[in-house]
């Protein structure tokens, strides 16, 4: 009875038999890859990432089964976002599975265990750490990053808040060693490079602490009102939540998120969590989703995630799925192609060159570089797609050959704010507890329209007048942040004030203060603010000898040429009109004295009623326009000449100063004594300082001083005091003008000086000049106004011409 079953299994066997050892061989003649990977079973990103890999596997072993002789096994391990538990997993997969590459972790502290035992033993990893210091690289040979471009990612973050026109943002990231010594520091970079800076760094630990509230109440009472957040999507979730608490997700405040949360953004479902998110801008990583390789790897993504993992609501891939999937791919790939070029796999996969679900997937530098990201606005439950950005374009709406590019993300439209302002955020607010500048300001100024301080009974200063403060006031409020300061007085040399600065004493100096190059040593300064140059300004003395005045106004050629003339034309008129004018006959003696008495009366009178004949008065008529002309002419250049010849300088250049051994004046608190004594070679004996501008108008009246050296700008404040005894003369010296001056490097310097240029531009610069030289009343009312008034000197030799002659 159990012989007929014996035979029925017998001929099953006899069957299939052959079928199952073809299979068998087959599979041992096919060469197999073992891939290791390590992610964090716990986290979304792992859950992804695991799907994905899994996905990708099962993708190019079908391939292979068709295509090559290779099929590829994937061993994952969890890391539970531990460093020991990643490097443990490490070990069992390079020792027990014997991998030939591993995918993953996630955190650099994690791969730099992992690394540090794969370069060992020569297997590759690519890392999927958001950041991975430069000097890794050369440590770990056997590290890749597979992962986006932080450079280019920090660069867009920076090209936003440039759009915004933000000077000052707050970053708040994990208390990780990846976040300090990668993110920071590019970011540093590219907000450099658009003139922003950080303010403020918050490093928070991986878990949320008592001390966070503290922390944002700092924040809250700080001035800046931009914040970078770079935190992982557990940490951010309740981070927003806290701050949304603390009504910091308000008007007034901005949140830009880097891609370590927006890439996981699609994965938020509660709805407390996502009131806190509202307003948010944040920089994704792009994935094209049009090609029908993304839409059928999405579709199987959700089908497959949503079975393994069915407590997630969202089953969506997220960017760091699309990479895990390409990850694989690229190691599968360099492993067939190991085999074929006889070639070490990380050879091969550096030369990884193929079409990926995020497209051109190619190693350079040891990274996969994209440069393209998405600008996403945060909106509740969802979000919205604004635009995008590339390296070296600016923002676009579209992303295909005919997108349009703008450097401003303004181009891509309205943005959601958190509190739903119409405007955008100005990105600062008044601080409560913000340190005030200690700004020091000169006293020892003579020139005290630039700087005028008012003393106290005590003598000490209570406030700070004058051109320089005022002007210091109206770019302050030109700032597009709050700047509070407070200003100290400082009597001593300008060149010790602004060395007060380098040692830390004033964060900035603000007064008649020249930009030198000695001073440059010290601080920075703003562009100037005054008119450049040196210049030279001597007493005016009186012209002398102007008793011939009244023939300079023509040559002695002209005159020659009019006598000449004037002859002629009265001998043509002599010689028409002496047979018909009686007075013009007689002796050769009395024709001579009456042709030349007709010829230089012509000059006056038309002598119309006393001529006879047409062609004598045609004569007459030409010469007395032509006269008239020359009148006229000589009227106006004489008159000119009174004018502009009144007073001449004493001196005209320095040579005469010089050769002479002539005394000069100077400003004590200024750097002109250095520059007359090193640029133009003066002799140090004959230059002598003043404080006062009554010291220098009483000894250049008196002659003691030949002549003084002022800049420009306070050279126009002597010269509308003292306006009838002095003038400028000779050539202006180059230097550098007045300006305000600030430490090296001080991230307030570009922000000041392009408020300094507004304030220029706008006219107020000019308005308020205008309005300090206008308050000088001349003093000079006692000179002796030359030039209105004429003695007798100035026409003696004509009254002792005319009398001589009568």
């Amino acid at each position: 009875m159990y012989f007929l079953p014996l035979l029925t299994l017998l001929a099953l066997v006899l069957i299939f038999a052959p079928n199952e050892a073809a299979e068998m061989v087959e599979e041992n003649n096919r060469v197999k890859g073992i891939i290791g990977a390590i992610v964090d079973n716990t986290s979304r990103v792992g859950k992804e990432q695991r799907v994905a890999m899994e996905m990708a596997v099962h993708d190019f072993n079908e391939y292979s089964s068709n295509q090559t002789r290779l099929l590829v096994d994937l061993q994952l391990r969890d890391s539970r976002r531990q460093p020991v538990h990643a490097a443990l997993a490490a070990l069992d997969l390079i020792n027990s599975q014997q991998v030939q590459a591993i995918l993953g972790p996630q955190t650099w502290e994690e791969t730099s265990l992992v690394a540090d035992m794969a370069s060992r033993n020569q297997t590759p990893i690519l890392s999927f750490a958001d950041a991975i210091p430069k000097w890794a690289a050369e440590r770990f040979p056997f590290l890749l990053q597979d992962s986006t471009n932080r450079y280019a990612q920090m660069k867009a973050i920076a090209a936003v808040v440039q759009s915004w026109e933000w000077h000052q943002v707050t970053v708040i990231h994990e208390d990780i060693d990846s976040s300090a010594t990668a993110i920071i520091p590019h970011l540093f970079e590219a907000l450099r490079e658009v003139g922003a800076e950080i303010s403020q760094v918050l490093a928070l630990p991986p878990f949320i602490s008592s001390t966070l509230t503290q922390e944002l109440e700092k924040l809250k009472r700080s001035q800046c009102r931009v914040f970078i957040v770079h935190l992982s999507l557990p940490l951010a979730e309740q981070f927003f939540e806290r701050a949304k608490n603390m009504s910091m997700m308000e008007k007034d405040y901005v949140w830009i998120a880097t891609d370590s949360f927006t890439s996981l953004v699609h994965s938020i479902t509660a709805s407390s969590i996502s009131s806190s998110i509202e307003g948010i801008v944040g920089v994704k990583s792009y994935i094209s989703e049009k090609e029908q390789k993304f839409q059928d790897f999405y579709g199987r993504f959700r089908k497959r995630f949503g079975s393994e993992y069915p407590e997630e609501d969202n089953h969506e891939p997220g960017a760091l799925a699309v990479q895990a999937y390409d990850a694989v791919a690229s190691v599968a790939l360099a492993i067939s192609e190991n085999k074929q070029r006889n070639q070490t796999l990380l050879q091969s996969i550096l030369l990884s060159d193929f079409d990926g679900l995020t497209g051109k997937v190619q190693f350079n530098n040891n990274n996969v570089t994209p440069a393209v990201y998405q600008i996403i606005n945060l909106t509740g439950r969802s979000y919205r797609e604004l635009g995008f950005w590339t390296d070296g374009l600016g923002f676009s709406k579209t992303i295909d050959d005919s997108a349009n590019y703008n450097s401003s993300m303004k181009y891509l439209g309205q943005v959601f704010w958190p509190g739903a302002p119409w405007n955008a955020p100005r990105g600062w607010a008044v601080p409560t507890d913000t340190k005030q500048l200690r700004i020091g300001v000169p006293i020892g100024s003579e020139f005290k329209q630039y700087v005028n301080p008012e003393f106290d009974e005590l003598g000490n200063a209570i406030s700070f007048h004058g051109f320089s403060i005022e002007l210091f006031k109206a770019v302050v409020s030109e700032l597009p942040f709050y700047l509070p300061y407070e200003f100290f007085p400082y009597n001593g040399s300008y060149t010790d004030l602004v060395k007060q600065i380098y040692l830390k004493e004033f964060d900035a100096v603000v007064g008649d203060v020249a930009i030198v190059a000695k001073r440059l040593q010290y601080a920075e300064f703003t562009h100037p603010y005054t008119e450049s140059g040196l210049v030279m300004i001597v007493p005016l003395e009186k012209s002398a000898n102007k008793a011939l005045l009244f023939m300079k106004p023509f040559t002695k050629a002209m005159w020659m040429l009019i006598g000449i003339v004037t002859i002629y034309n009265g001998f043509i008129v002599w010689l028409i009109e002496r047979n018909h004018w009686h007075e013009l006959q007689g002796s050769p003696v009395h024709q001579t004295g009456a042709f030349l008495w007709l010829s230089f009366s012509s000059l006056f009178s038309l002598h119309g009623g006393t001529l006879h004949s047409n062609l004598s008065r045609m004569t007459m008529l030409v010469w007395l326009f032509v006269a008239l002309v020359i009148t006229q002419t000589y009227t106006a250049n004489l008159a000119s000449m009174l004018t502009v010849q009144g007073f001449k300088p004493a001196t005209v250049d320095i040579e005469s100063l010089q050769s002479s051994n002539a005394l000069v004046g100077y400003s004590n608190a200024s750097f002109v004594a250095s520059y007359l004594k090193d640029v133009l070679r003066f002799n140090p004996k004959n230059l002598k300082g003043y404080t006062s501008l009554d010291d220098y108008d009483k000894d250049l009246k008196s002659r003691k001083i030949s002549a003084i050296f002022l800049e420009v700008a306070v050279s126009k404040i002597f010269l509308a005091k003292y306006c009838k005894s002095f003038a400028t003369t000779g050539p202006t010296y180059k230097v550098g003008g007045l300006g305000f001056a600030f430490p090296k490097g001080s991230p307030l310097l570009p922000s000041v000086t392009e408020a300094l240029l507004k304030v220029s531009e706008s006219g107020k610069l000019r308005e308020l000049e205008t309005s300090m030289i206008a308050s000088e009343t001349c003093m000079d009312l006692d000179v002796d106004d030359d030039i209105s008034s004429l003695s007798p000197s100035s026409f003696w030799v004509l009254f002792a011409f005319s009398g001589c002659w009568s």
